[in-house]
């Protein structure tokens, strides 16, 4: 059994989850915390629930995703883990920050740990996560898939009734069809989905009413 904590995070409310188990180990998927507040609250519900934490992934490298990667380097030693071909845009942090927002700032960015592989399995306490690559919204985008217990982590993928842009560096429309019709249609029906903005929603709901999704299958 798993316990998925969500923290709703800066100004594009981007959805970071803190993913744990009974063994107390945990992980973190796509933690965007931007403020203050928003960083010490992640970090002190890691610490106030005793749980390890064991690796940090990354479904995309947008920067509403990224933001508080440099906390979690800094508190747990961690390195964050995202697909290789996401580094590019990993690296632009500022400038992607300074062209979506207007303003000119600098992040620290933390060194990034082990790419993640189509296909390979994390480990954290008694569960397994499978990263399952599909460019579109971005070269390197990944659903983390959480076989056992139903659950998948779909980034800017696959949101409820409708999908992530193609229209910012590296993004492509063609290729997040050929995701959808390829990855996110064989997921089964009863699979719960965890978006990057938004409600949850359920892979059989997507593909009855996603216009975009039912007419890949």
């Amino acid at each position: 059994m798993i316990d998925i904590r969500t923290f709703t995070c800066n100004p594009l409310q981007e959805n970071c989850f803190v993913v744990s188990d009974t063994t107390k180990e945990a992980i973190i998927i796509d933690c965007g915390a931007l403020f203050n507040a928003e960083r010490k609250a992640i970090a002190d519900y890691l610490k106030d629930n005793d749980l390890k934490l064991r690796h940090v992934l990354c479904t995309h490298a947008h920067f509403d995703h990224i933001f508080g990667l440099s906390t979690l380097y800094e508190e747990f030693g961690l390195k964050p883990r995202l697909h290789p071909a996401d580094k590019v845009i990993y690296d632009s942090m500022d400038q992607q920050v300074r062209d979506f927002m207007g303003t000119s700032v600098h992040f620290n960015m933390p060194p990034l740990g082990e790419d993640l592989k189509d296909g390979e399995l994390i480990t954290f306490g008694s569960h397994q996560v499978t990263v399952l690559h599909t460019p579109g919204h971005s070269p390197g985008s990944v659903l983390l898939y959480i076989k056992d217990e139903k659950a998948v982590f779909a980034g800017d993928t696959l949101f409820r009734m409708s999908v992530g842009r193609t229209d910012l560096a590296g993004g492509s429309w063609p290729q997040l069809m050929e995701s959808l019709h390829h990855v996110v249609s064989k997921l089964p029906d009863d699979v719960d989905v965890y978006t990057g903005h938004g409600p949850k929603t359920v892979i059989g709901d997507e593909k009855q009413y996603n216009p975009y999704l039912k007419n890949q299958l």
